[in-house]
């Protein structure tokens, strides 16, 4: 389950990054009950865009801000309760890792299904029901 954060330089003290990407895979496995579950904690994947200011926006205007993506198999942020407690998790350790400078108003998130069988552990590409059958015996 990929996670793609993107940053505009500045908006988290230098170094913090890390921690906010381990804070965020935290929060995806913990908001479905997957906390350290062996098939899905060394495949929630993440990586980090750092844009220089200057080079974001919002309503055509430049801004400082983070976007959160996330990749997930249809059966996952399938639930209005999981989506709100994972997003809300989300922005929550995004703004309390700005210490203040990251206003919540400028934190953007959305979530993408991928298609059924397209998902790879292992170099296998899986269904949704495979999927699910590995993670249940994790």
């Amino acid at each position: 389950m990929p996670i793609t954060l993107t940053l505009t330089e500045g908006v988290l003290p230098a170094g913090s990054e890390k921690q906010a990407i381990g804070e965020l895979t935290h929060a995806l496995l913990e908001s479905h009950g997957l906390s350290g579950n062996k098939v899905m904690t060394p495949n929630v994947t993440a990586h980090l865009h750092m844009l220089p200011r200057g080079r974001t926006f919002a309503a055509g205007e430049e801004v400082d801000g983070a976007w959160l993506e996330t990749k997930t198999p249809a059966f996952a942020l399938a639930d209005r309760g999981v989506q709100q407690a994972f997003f809300a998790s989300a922005i929550e350790i995004l703004q309390r890792l700005s210490n203040g400078r990251l206003q919540v108003g400028n934190i953007w998130t959305n979530g993408l299904h991928a298609v059924d069988g397209t998902w790879s552990l292992d170099g296998r590409a899986l269904s949704n029901a495979e999927l699910g059958q590995a993670i249940s015996e994790g």
